[in-house]
């Protein structure tokens, strides 16, 4: 009963013109990353108030259905209540290897950069916290290219994935793994991807000016240039156009 309220309580908050924004802000269009996704026209604040109430009644195979949605909102709810059941579930292994098994199973269905990143570094990064995290964080960074057919709809979402997860690592003091998925990503042509990786970086350097300093400094001049704007946002005005003019 209460997946069956769920699903209701988020079909009223709809709002079709909100929806109409929301498809061309997430790009939508054909041709763009978000090719074919749907929206009911619904702000994450609302969507958070659901997953706080329901979270701790739906079962992973109801979040698991509702991540094949069409709506990209009911999707973002999936993952979220996701989330919610993983952080309260510390004393049981055995529920976050499901539950992080199951987010790695749909990645096809955690296709927009918010979806990844409201979800990947709470889920994956955590779950990987303790663990190897070569197996399968470097094989979802090292996924496609650019250049395949099917790069959109699962490669660049693996991709981001990957480097958004270590986001958890850094909040740790832990940047080995940013520093080398960040390589990985380096020649990816993709904007989503400078943008993943330019953040990433920014992070460490919040924590750690020197670790960015070093890896910068070898890479500057060749990385894209997004991803070389947004790791030295934080940097004072004169030593960014140092960078961005190639004078380090």
């Amino acid at each position: 009963m209460s997946f069956i309220n769920l699903k209701k309580e988020i079909n009223q908050l709809a709002d079709p013109q909100q929806a109409v924004h929301l498809m061309r802000f997430f790009k939508t269009a054909p041709g763009q990353y978000g090719h074919g996704d749907l929206f009911r026209g619904i702000k994450v604040p609302p969507l958070r108030k659901l997953v706080k109430l329901y979270y701790q009644d739906i079962t992973l195979l109801e979040a698991a259905q509702l991540l094949q949605s069409k709506y990209h909102e009911d999707r973002l709810v999936a993952l979220l209540i996701m989330v919610a059941r993983f952080q309260h579930s510390s004393d049981q292994p055995e529920l976050q290897q499901e539950i992080y098994d199951l987010y790695l199973a749909n990645i096809d269905r955690i296709n927009n950069w918010d979806l990844v990143d409201l979800s990947c570094y709470h889920i994956v990064g955590e779950f990987l916290c303790d663990k190897d995290r070569r197996a399968d964080l470097y094989n979802l960074a090292r996924h496609g290219h650019c250049n395949h057919a099917d790069y959109q709809r699962y490669s660049l979402w693996a991709n981001r994935i990957a480097i958004v997860s270590t986001m958890n690592f850094i909040r740790k003091g832990q940047f080995a793994d940013t520093i080398a998925i960040a390589d990985i990503l380096l020649d990816n042509s993709h904007d989503l991807i400078h943008k993943a990786v330019g953040w990433l970086l920014r992070e460490m350097g919040k924590r750690s000016q020197s670790d960015l300093e070093n890896f910068l400094a070898s890479r500057y001049q060749n990385m894209p240039r997004t991803a070389l704007r947004y790791a030295i946002e934080k940097f004072p005005q004169t030593t960014r156009q140092k960078y961005l003019k190639g004078l380090i």
